[in-house]
């Protein structure tokens, strides 16, 4: 049985920083393109940032380039969200997931992935 666990979220001043960690199990997870999303009450999931398998390709939602990165320890089962400079728009529930890579396309939208965690909370106060 798969289970994706996040952890990490808090409240967190504008300016701070939150790292965001997310275990897998139940899978091997160097084989999976791994990713963080977001959902702010009112608003759709949207994808935050993706990395596939090896850790070589990444993809980053333009509100967070430059001030997010994304990682894995493919050793540990572990996927790192670490978010920098935060904004009160960072506010949201953010979720990890995971899906088989099988091909060499790499997507970072909601409908490509398979399994999920529950999330965990960030929240970002002026």
């Amino acid at each position: 049985q798969v289970q994706v666990v996040e952890s990490g979220g808090g409240l967190v001043q504008a300016g701070g920083s939150l790292r965001l960690s997310c275990t897998a199990s139940g899978l091997t997870f160097d084989g999976y393109t791994v990713g963080w999303f977001r959902q702010a009450p009112g608003k759709e999931r949207e994808g935050v940032s993706c990395i596939r398998r090896s850790g070589g390709v990444t993809y980053y939602a333009d509100s967070v380039k430059g001030r997010f990165t994304i990682s894995r320890d493919n050793a540990k089962n572990t996927l790192y969200l670490q978010m920098n400079s935060l904004k009160p728009v960072d506010t949201a529930m953010y979720f990890c997931a995971a899906v088989l890579t099988t091909t060499t396309n790499f997507y970072c939208t909601e409908r490509a992935y398979k399994y999920w965690g529950q999330g965990t909370q960030v929240t970002v106060s002026s």
